[in-house]
C-alpha cells in the first residue's frame, strides 16, 4: 500500500475534534526557496483532508526573508500564523515558542524542507486520537545521512530503551508533553527520550522520505556529529543520575574512602612491621579520605536538591 492510500484511509477515521484541535509547527531558518511550495501544499492538504487546525511557522532568525515570504504566500489563509525569532536560536526553541503561542491539544512537528508531505499529517493525528502521547515517523527511502542517523538511533535505543527506531523524523505529540519537559538547546533530538523517561507513551509509523525541494540542509558536517554525541552523553547522565545523585557521588566517595583505608593499612604495616616510613602514602591517605567524604557530602546535598525538584514537579503537575 503506498503512502497516499494510507493517508486517505487515515483521514476517514479522524473525529471532528482531531481535525481542528491541532497545530502544525514548522521551524524555518533561511528556507525562502521552499516556502512557496510549502505553503501551497499545506493549504491543499488542509482542504483535501478537511483539516481545520493551525499552522505555526517559526522563522528562526532567517536572513533571507523567510518570514515575509511566508506571510505573502499565506495571505488570506487564516490557518497560518508566522512567529519570529530576532536571532537564530535553534529548533528546540522554535518548538517551545510555537507551543507557548497556542492552546491546542496536539502539535505536529513538520520540517520546512518538504522531505515529508503534508498529506502525512492525518495519519499522525489518527494515531494520537487512538490515545498515544507521542507518534514518531520512521523514514522509508534513501537519504544522505543514513549511516550517521542509524548509528545515532541505534545507540539511543540501546542506552535509553525507547520503543521507536527513528528519533529525528516527523513527529506529533500532545502539547502537555512538551510543557512538562525542560529542553536545553538542541535537545529536540532527545524529546522522545526524555518524554518516554517521564512515562509518556510512544508509537511509530512508517512515512515516506522525499528529496529536499530547494535550499540546503542545516544539520550537516562533523561538528554536528560531535555536538550530537556530547548531548547524548549529557542526556544519559541526566536520566541516570539526576533522580538518584547519591548513586554517583556516594558510590564514588565510598570507593575513595575505602581506598584511603586500604592505603592507610599498608602505610601502618610498612611503618610498624617493616620499619619503613613512606610519607607520600600518608599524603595519599589524606587526599583519598578528604575527597571521599566531600563526594559523599555532595551526594547528600544533591539528594536534597533532587527531592525538592520532585516536589516542585509534583506541584506543577497538580496545577495542570
Amino acid at each position: 500500500m503506498d503512502s497516499s492510500a494510507l493517508v486517505s484511509e487515515a483521514a476517514v477515521h479522524l473525529t471532528d475534534d482531531a481535525r481542528r484541535d491541532f497545530a502544525v509547527v514548522i521551524p524555518a531558518f533561511n528556507e525562502a526557496p521552499v516556502i512557496p511550495a510549502l505553503i501551497s501544499e499545506l493549504r491543499a492538504a488542509f482542504e483535501r483532508h478537511d483539516l481545520n487546525g493551525e499552522v505555526l511557522l517559526v522563522d528562526d532568525g532567517s536572513t533571507d526573508g523567510t518570514a515575509d515570504l511566508a506571510e505573502k504566500e499565506g495571505a488570506g489563509w487564516s490557518r497560518l500564523k508566522v512567529l519570529r525569532h530576532p536571532t537564530n536560536q535553534g529548533k528546540t526553541e522554535a518548538m517551545i515558542t510555537a507551543a507557548r503561542s497556542t492552546g491546542v491539544t496536539y502539535l505536529v512537528l513538520f520540517d520546512a524542507d518538504l522531505q515529508h508531505l503534508p498529506d502525512e499529517i492525518p495519519r499522525f493525528l489518527e494515531r494520537l486520537q487512538d490515545g498515544w502521547d507521542i507518534v514518531t515517523g520512521r523514514k522509508i527511502g534513501a537519504y544522505d545521512k543514513r549511516a550517521v542517523s542509524s548509528l545515532y538511533n541505534g545507540l539511543s535505543r540501546r542506552i535509553f530503551n525507547v520503543p521507536v527506531s527513528d528519533l529525528n523524523s516527523m513527529k506529533a505529540f500532545r502539547r502537555e508533553v512538551l510543557e512538562g519537559l525542560s529542553l536545553r538547546h538542541d535537545w529536540h533530538r532527545f524529546f522522545v527520550v526524555l518524554a518516554h523517561a517521564r512515562g509518556y507513551s510512544v508509537s511509530e509509523i512508517d512515512i515516506e522520505l522525499h528529496p529536499r525541494r530547494a535550499g540546503v540542509s542545516k544539520y550537516t558536517g562533523p561538528f554536528r556529529i560531535g555536538v550530537g554525541v556530547v548531548d547524548l552523553v549529557s542526556v544519559w547522565f541526566l536520566l541516570l543520575f539526576s533522580r538518584k545523585p547519591l548513586m554517583l557521588f556516594g558510590s564514588s566517595g565510598m570507593v575513595s574512602i575505602a581506598l584511603g583505608f586500604i592505603v592507610g593499612l599498608v602505610a601502618i604495616y610498612l611503618r610498624v612491621v617493616e620499619n619503613f616510613g613512606f610519607r607520600p602514602l600518608l599524603y595519599l591517605v589524606i587526599l583519598l579520605e578528604t575527597v571521599g567524604f566531600l563526594l559523599v557530602g555532595f551526594g547528600l546535598i544533591a539528594e536534597m536538591i533532587a527531592q525538592l525538584r520532585e516536589e516542585v514537579d509534583s506541584l506543577k503537575r497538580g496545577d495542570r
